[in-house]
């Protein structure tokens, strides 16, 4: 019965140099020196405290002195054997020393004077000396001559955190093995064989949380390992248990304050503030646990297979979330975050307002322009690309109409007078790959050139007999109606009890049901939408641009995702589709080239637009001129540039 009270560290201290774990770098050469017959009479185990280097001086000498030794493996059978494993009475050849209540000079002389004596029943006499450098310089220089020249029968073995406060001349006697704390990873595997031992089941997610507060070390680890399992209930060690206990943040307060961070919503960063101070919880404690957060996320955002590779020991159901907001932030804005809230760590130490410190760096993570250097310009340009949509083209879909339906570029303000254009059956043809040089890229079909772009008195271009139509954006097919924004179906849909912050730790899974049904909408929505908020069972997406949205609202996506939110969570909701932040998405057209149109200058005389469009014929000369025209009145309008001159280049087929 006296068993079952002792610590785990205390229950599960190794017997032999094969059940030490992350020491092979030291434990691998002393058994070789101890198959070879090559021992040193004195040794030197430094490391952090608890990685096991007592232990290991206990194991060399239970090697040292079995009946069949020196050898690698003590049979466990002999009588020293016996005393020195787990839970012996411990042998009286194998004294063990505290340095720190006997490290005097008079302690060493008493030492010198024993360390004479013939062992009583074993091999050796050895001597493990805990706490090192805790010996006086007198009583080093008193230990001096012995450890120099000790007589046969005896072994010395000291063991310390500080080797650098041992002096010099008793270091170069010894052979000297550093310990290291152990990797987390064996720390893991080590705490699950430990659990399954005691029969105690413990969430995947705990595990992780023991090791951090191990910090690398053995025996602290199993300290709380110890102190989890003394309060465990009939359904084992739960997570929320564990982090309350330990005094980590709830991965729900991270997972919302990142999602906040995403969407750029105020008011849900503050509000997650508010609670974690509701609950009891350190500022700073949750300032570290979240920039630990945002380093899982940058190296998850600049590699993307870091979780499959091992790099970040995250549970299986963490790995989606935890991809979906690396790709939602980006690598820059995240970088930026992480060094924002490491700075503002610095800063909180001995301060009298810590809570006041975090709302203030979290405003400042919400707010990249205040930061003037390139990590606050890169911040800004990964928003504004995401808002724009300027992350990459979707994947084709296979409905090719409805991705041809997007306009490349917002469209123009009401106030502006729209050009006019042709309709469908009337459009120009597709330009051929000989009338683009090969220096310029082509990234969308060039737009045919508005009656203010020809000059003045140009006959109209006439389209060949049988010609195809233009693949013109459907922004400019005057016929078409510019597509409507995404509207509610006429649904009675059912009100859910879900809040936005529930619904943005739920988007990842709805989005692998909507790409378990359709491709397209997957990646319309993974790429250019963020949950705004749900209110009065609406669902509120905001689309990085209005094309998208206007997309969102044709095809069928819509009624995938409502199909997917109901498989996934059991709630039907109304979704509406809005642009997000509207201003930031002009800014960000400026900032990426996209200038709306200018006003004509003064000096060209004003088109009259024709009472109705006309079908007209073109010809091949004809594609090469609009060409030319093309660009020209791009350069003039987009970037304010003036034509000097006009050089023909021709070159030939591609």
């Amino acid at each position: 019965m006296s068993e079952q009270h002792l610590a785990l560290y205390r229950r599960y201290r190794p017997d032999t140099f094969a059940d030490v774990i992350g020491q092979d770098h030291v434990t691998v050469p002393l058994q070789r020196a101890l198959a070879n017959n090559k021992v040193n009479h004195a040794y030197l185990f430094s490391g952090p405290r608890g990685c096991g280097k007592t232990t290991s001086a206990r194991i060399l000498a239970r090697c040292l002195n079995c009946e069949q030794g020196p050898t690698p493996t003590p049979c466990g059978r002999c009588q020293s054997c016996v005393d020195l494993a787990r839970g012996g009475p411990g042998s009286i050849d194998v004294i063990e020393i505290d340095a720190a209540s006997h490290g005097g000079v008079d302690d060493a002389r008493d030492l010198r004077e024993r360390a004479f004596f013939a062992p009583v029943a074993s091999r050796y006499k050895i001597y493990i000396v805990d706490e090192a450098h805790m010996v006086t310089a007198a009583g080093f220089n008193a230990l001096l001559k012995l450890v120099e020249e000790p007589p046969p029968h005896a072994k010395f073995i000291f063991a310390t955190t500080e080797p650098e406060k041992v002096i010099g001349t008793i270091r170069s006697r010894t052979h000297h093995y550093p310990f290291r704390l152990v990797p987390p990873r064996t720390l893991t595997n080590y705490l699950g064989e430990i659990c399954e031992a005691e029969g105690v089941q413990v969430d995947a997610q705990v595990l992780p949380l023991v090791v951090r507060a191990g910090a690398g070390s053995v025996r602290d680890s199993l300290s709380v390992l110890d102190q989890l399992l003394g309060g465990a209930g009939s359904e084992g060690v739960e997570y929320e248990q564990a982090a309350a206990l330990l005094g980590y943040t709830p991965d729900t307060l991270l997972d919302d304050i990142v999602d906040a961070f995403a969407a750029g919503d105020f008011g849900a960063v503050f509000r997650t503030i508010d609670k974690v101070i509701e609950i009891g919880q350190d500022p700073r404690r949750f300032a570290e646990d979240l920039l630990r957060r945002l380093r899982d996320l940058v190296i998850l955002a600049a590699v993307p297979s870091a979780i499959d590779d091992g790099i970040l020991e995250v549970a299986a159901d963490q790995g989606e979330r935890l991809k979906s907001q690396a790709a939602a932030l980006g690598a820059g804005e995240l970088t930026r975050a992480a060094e924002v809230l490491a700075v503002g760590l610095t800063e909180m130490r001995g301060t009298t307002a810590p809570r006041l410190h975090l709302e203030l760096m979290c405003a400042r993570v919400l707010l990249p322009g205040a930061d003037l250097d390139e990590r606050g310009l890169h911040a800004r340009m990964d928003r504004l690309e995401r808002r724009v949509g300027m992350m990459g083209s979707p994947e084709a879909p296979t409905e090719p109409q409805q991705w041809a339906d997007v306009p490349s570029r917002p469209a123009p303000e009401p106030a502006r007078p729209a050009p006019i254009q042709r309709p469908v059956a009337a459009a120009a043809p597709e330009p051929q790959p000989a009338s683009v040089p090969v220096h310029e890229p082509a990234p969308e079909p060039v737009r045919q050139p508005t009656p203010a772009q020809r000059p003045p008195g140009a006959p109209p271009r006439q389209r060949p007999a049988g010609a195809p139509p233009s693949n013109q954006p459907a922004a400019q097919r005057a016929p078409e109606p510019t597509p409507q924004p995404a509207a509610a179906p006429a649904t009675a849909a059912v009100p859910g009890q879900l809040t936005t912050a529930e619904m943005r730790r739920a988007w990842p899974s709805v989005l692998e049901e909507v790409k378990s049904r359709r491709r397209f909408t997957y990646m319309l929505l993974s790429q250019n939408s963020q949950v705004q908020e749900v209110t009065d069972g609406t669902l509120v997406l905001g689309f990085a641009n209005p094309g998208a949205r206007d997309n969102f609202g044709q095809g069928g996506s819509h009624d995938v995702l409502v199909d997917s939110i109901i498989e996934v969570l059991g709630v039907e909701l109304r979704v509406q589709g809005v642009v997000a932040n509207e201003k930031l998405a002009q800014r960000g057209q400026r900032s990426a080239g996209t200038m709306p149109e200018q006003p004509q200058p003064p000096n060209r005389p004003e088109p009259e637009p024709p009472s109705e469009p006309e079908y007209v014929e073109t010809s091949a000369d004809d594609e090469e001129l609009d060409a030319t025209s093309n660009a020209e009145a791009l350069l003039t309008r987009e970037l304010g540039a003036q034509v000097i001159s006009v050089e023909e280049d021709n070159p030939g087929p591609t």
